[in-house]
């Protein structure tokens, strides 16, 4: 999506179908409902719906949605409505739920990662649309020189860990290590951004690094075999064709005895050795409390920047580390098992 504002376009309202209209360079502004509530006419009656757009289930996905859905909840209780909608990691199906909030004139949208924050964005330059779980929103919505603000209708949170400390952790944990295989889908732009940079981190380092990208699930597991021939460590980013197929990654890597070392918590426990992990529930719940501002009529979204995880946590895979050898630094957590 280019950076670029829609003028003179109508907002649907929940209840009713007035319709108001912007000005050119507007900022999105909130149903009728919300700015009930801003104005303190009818706000401690107003009710919302809220339209979630998720590109998949998988563990921190699903987190990051239910931080969202009980931070709205908090502040409105039964006075919003959360439709979430899955789009099985489909780009496509992403932009048919979202084109569907829009119909249905929802007062906000929310995105949970890269695919379905795009599909969002590009349904409505009106409806106040966030984001959550992806990496990068330079790279998600084509903004050249981001500085932290989209500064149209679209803002959120991102999950993006220090990628030179995600290469700081594989040293830590492989220093004999020569090669490194970066493993990504080719389809999921923040991906392909995250190993760009480590890769440029790990060769500072002295690693020896390709990249081995898979277009979707049905060669996931050819190109995997391929990298762990090859490498003597994997990386994985938060990648969430990986997430929601991490057992592949586990069947080859784990008998071959290489490490993988993950850019998120759920990855890790599905195929990891280690990650540098932040809490997804909390990515969400700070990204809810961006909603309720906005419903509230208390913040412009067009001003409001970019939010980051503000804490990270050292984890790692307890069983596979058995099964590999391999025995923690200080300073690592073992991730929960149920």
């Amino acid at each position: 999506m280019k950076k670029k504002w829609k003028a003179g376009a109508a907002l649907l309202a929940l209840t009713m179908a007035a319709t108001l209209v912007g000005c050119g360079n507007q900022a999105a502004q909130p149903s009728q409902s919300a700015q009930q509530t801003a104005s303190g006419g009818e706000g401690d009656a107003a009710t919302y719906t809220v339209g979630v757009v998720q590109l998949t289930p998988h563990e921190a996905l699903d987190q990051a949605t239910q931080g969202f859905q009980d931070a709205l909840k908090e502040a409105f209780g039964d006075r919003v409505t959360i439709d979430v909608q899955y789009a099985a990691n489909d780009p496509a199906t992403c932009a048919t739920i979202a084109n569907g909030f829009v119909s249905a004139g929802v007062d906000l949208i929310l995105g949970n990662a890269s695919s379905a924050l795009q599909a969002a964005a590009s349904a409505t330059g009106d409806i106040p649309v966030l984001g959550t779980s992806v990496t990068e929103y330079g790279v998600a919505l084509g903004i050249e020189n981001f500085s932290g603000t989209v500064g149209t209708n679209v803002s959120g949170t991102s999950d993006l860990a220090t990628l030179d400390q995600q290469a700081a952790m594989i040293q830590e944990w492989c220093p004999d290590a020569k090669t490194v295989g970066l493993l990504f889908c080719s389809a999921e732009p923040n991906s392909q951004y995250q190993v760009d940079t480590v890769q440029a981190f790990l060769q500072e380092l002295g690693y020896t690094c390709t990249q081995y990208p898979f277009s979707d699930s049905n060669d996931m597991a050819a190109v995997t075999q391929t990298a762990a021939d090859n490498s003597d460590v994997i990386y994985v980013p938060t990648d969430n064709t990986v997430a929601s197929n991490a057992s592949i990654v586990d069947n080859i890597c784990r008998p071959a005895k290489i490490p993988v070392f993950a850019g998120e918590q759920g990855i890790c426990a599905g195929c990891g050795v280690a990650t540098l992990s932040i809490s997804y529930y909390d990515l969400g719940v700070t990204t809810g409390q961006m909603a309720v501002k906005i419903l509230k009529g208390e913040a412009d979204i067009s001003q409001m920047p970019i939010e980051y995880a503000p804490k990270f946590t050292k984890m790692y895979n307890a069983a596979i580390c058995k099964d590999l050898g391999l025995t923690p630094p200080e300073g690592y957590t073992p991730i929960p098992t149920e």
